[in-house]
């Protein structure tokens, strides 16, 4: 179940149909076809979004990232932390596209978004700080854990903690927020505040939700993300 609180104001894998010189497939109403960057979380794991994604139409481009040295994954060394991060997604950007995150990988969409609001049409932000104080709106700290699952993590991902709360509201491109009600490391408070920064906002919430619901109940969330960015 879902319910709503509107608001007014590298390693790449590829998946499905790649179209050159950005020219993608037409849309039902003769617009192209969204070509969609997924951002995982701080586990960097690719796979976290495929379950929404294969539920996605299969004409829609679709680009799934991993995040080397982050969870289990491989090091590289020219990945130091989230400047790098943000170059990545910027380099597969194109003329344009839509940003999927999740967790710390909105982090990542939020810049980019900042830096680059021209080809950023649309964003999904889910259970990420996107950028504030997770902390003082009731977040819980997630790091010791993390630690503790990846004792092999790169050690830049606990220290740096961006602050975009400034700067969001900036941000103008249609925004469609989906948070669970039981994520104690992103609760909905968190999902409010953005929403009260971004001008062009919608927030979506998943009953019982914690805080991978997007990977593990992707049947509710596609729907959520089909709408949005047809």
């Amino acid at each position: 179940m879902t319910y709503a609180i509107d608001q007014t104001r590298d390693r790449v894998e590829i998946a499905t149909v790649s179209y050159e010189s950005d020219s993608f497939p037409p849309m039902h109403g003769g617009g192209p076809a969204p070509r969609i960057l997924f951002l995982p979380g701080a586990g960097g794991d690719p796979a976290f979004w495929r379950p929404v994604g294969e539920r996605l139409p299969a004409n829609w481009e679709k680009v799934y990232f991993r995040w080397p040295g982050l969870g289990n994954k491989a090091a590289e060394p020219f990945v130091r932390g989230f400047d790098d991060l943000v170059n990545r997604v910027v380099a597969k950007l194109g003329r344009r596209a839509d940003l999927v995150a999740q967790s710390m990988g909105g982090i990542v969409a939020v810049r980019v978004a900042l830096e680059h609001p021209a080809k950023v049409r649309r964003l999904v932000l889910v259970a990420t700080s996107g950028g504030v104080d997770v902390a003082g709106l009731g977040g819980a700290e997630w790091r010791p854990n993390y630690r503790r699952e990846f004792p092999q993590a790169a050690d830049w991902i606990l220290r740096e903690r961006p602050d975009y709360t400034a700067e969001i509201p900036r941000i103008t491109a249609p925004t469609l927020l989906v948070w669970g009600d039981n994520d104690p490391v992103s609760p909905v408070a968190v999902a409010e505040y953005l929403a009260s920064l971004l001008p062009n906002a919608t927030l979506r919430v998943i009953a019982g939700g914690d805080h991978n619901f997007a990977c593990d109940r992707a049947d509710e969330v596609a729907p959520l993300v089909a709408a949005h960015l047809s």
